[in-house]
Parts: structure tokens; C-alpha cells; sequence
């Protein structure tokens, strides 16, 4: 324990899922935190949860998409701590339609909420981190960013988006010593995904291309993400860490 002391981190996402975990063990490894999430009582009680257990977090409510909630996120977390080392793109929804099924506006909000998103989160917390001395950027893509899956049009080139502007934020802040990298989950259980876990040939089809023949749980998706964001990967940039069971193996 202890990786990621003294660390100030803003984590999106944060109120429940894989944000959640993400948040309670940034905290047992020694950051504070700067939770944002746009379900306030959910999200608070992460954070009360955490101060319970000695660590400490503030909740800021935040729609990712939107500029203003970001500059919001940046004033405060400068405020309360003076710098932001950390920066945890993991807020995103999903869709599950095809090109010809979806419409515009699905569109529209599948790709503001999943890659506008992290646009407006490094562009509003980059000079944060800049004023550190340098800083580390976590993105949430998906294996779906990465390969081909069905009935995901919007959710494919959305995470597709996050995957690729992450390897540009690596290329041109490296000089600022900030590093950037992206993390791409197979298929893990958390409130989002409950209703596509309800359909068994989902599942099973899932689970089938799957070595691990499982679905992971949330926190399996975290314990690789202090790794990315501390001192000990400091020559890891631009890089896609799988975490995905062997769904993309073969």
C-alpha cells in the first residue's frame, strides 16, 4: 500500500461500478481524491465511505459533458489541494444498436458522454497537472475500441475515439512529463451493464470468446490502474492495457 501517496486524483464515474472501486482503492493506496459523478447521493456515499475509513475525498457533481461541470472540477480540485497529479477518465454509457437502428440523437449522446468526455476532462485538467510538474491520465476505452463486436455503433467508435485521442495526449504532453494511457475492459458486472447481463445470449455469447469463461467484477478492472497512474510506470506511455479475460486473444 502506499503507491500512490501524496497523489491528488479526480476519478469520473465515481458513484458507482468500476468509478467506485477505482476511488476506494486510490484511496487505500494513499491518494486524495476529488470523486465526480452526476448521481449525487450514490456518489457521496463513496466518498463518505472513504473518509470513514480514514482516507480523503470530496464529491463534486459533475455531467462529464458538459465544459463548464470540468472547469468546475479543475477550480475546485486546485482550491482544495493545489494540483492534480491523477486524472481518471472513467465515466462513459453504452448502446447496443446497430448503425442502421441507432438514431442521431443516440449517437449524439453516446459519443458526448463517452469521448467528448475525455476530451474536455484532459483539456480542463492538463494545466492542473502542468503546475505539478507532470501527472499521469487514465482513460476508459474498451475492448470494444479495440475489435469489432455487434450491434455497437456508437459505443465502437465512441471508445474507439477515447482509445486513439489517448495515444495524442501521450505524444504531445510528454514533454510536460505527463503521461497518458488508456485501460480496456472486456465484460465486467456493474449497474451499467445490468440490463445486458439479464440477456443470457449476450452472456453466453460473451463468455464463449472469453477464456476466463467469466464476467469480471469491478474490482478486478481497478487493481491495474494504480499501476498506471503512480510512479512505478513512469516509462509506460501511450500504452492499451487489456484487462479482458482473453477476450481478444484469439
Amino acid at each position: 500500500m502506499g503507491r500512490l501517496d501524496g497523489k491528488i486524483a479526480v476519478i469520473t464515474g465515481g458513484a458507482d461500478g468500476m468509478g467506485a472501486s477505482h476511488s476506494r482503492l486510490f484511496s487505500q493506496e494513499g491518494a486524495k481524491l476529488v470523486v465526480t459523478d452526476r448521481r449525487e447521493e450514490p456518489g457521496q456515499r463513496v466518498v463518505d465511505d472513504i473518509v470513514a475509513a480514514g482516507g480523503e475525498a470530496i464529491f463534486v457533481h459533475q455531467d462529464v459533458s458538459v465544459e463548464a461541470d470540468w472547469e468546475r472540477v479543475a477550480a475546485v480540485t486546485m482550491d482544495r489541494y493545489g494540483k492534480a497529479d491523477i486524472l481518471i477518465n472513467n465515466a462513459a454509457i453504452a448502446s447496443f444498436k446497430s448503425a442502421k437502428d441507432a438514431t442521431l440523437e443516440e449517437w449524439n449522446l453516446i459519443m458526448d458522454v463517452t469521448a467528448k468526455s475525455i476530451f474536455l476532462g484532459c483539456k480542463a485538467m492538463l494545466p492542473a497537472m502542468q503546475a505539478a510538474g507532470g501527472g499521469s491520465i487514465v482513460n476508459n476505452s474498451s475492448i470494444s475500441g479495440i475489435v469489432g463486436m455487434g450491434a455497437q455503433a456508437a459505443y465502437q467508435a465512441a471508445k474507439g475515439a477515447v482509445r486513439v485521442l489517448s495515444k495524442s495526449i501521450a505524444v504531445d504532453y510528454a514533454k510536460y512529463n505527463i503521461r497518458c494511457n488508456s485501460i480496456h475492459p472486456g465484460v465486467v458486472r456493474t449497474r451499467g451493464t445490468s440490463r445486458v447481463m439479464d440477456d443470457p445470449s449476450f452472456v453466453d455469447g460473451m463468455l464463449t470468446s472469453t477464456i476466463l469463461r467469466r464476467v469480471a467484477e469491478p474490482i478486478e478492472l481497478s487493481y491495474p490502474v494504480p499501476f498506471l497512474a503512480s510512479d512505478e510506470s513512469t516509462y509506460v506511455n501511450g500504452a492499451e492495457l487489456v484487462v479482458d479475460g482473453g477476450y481478444t486473444t484469439k
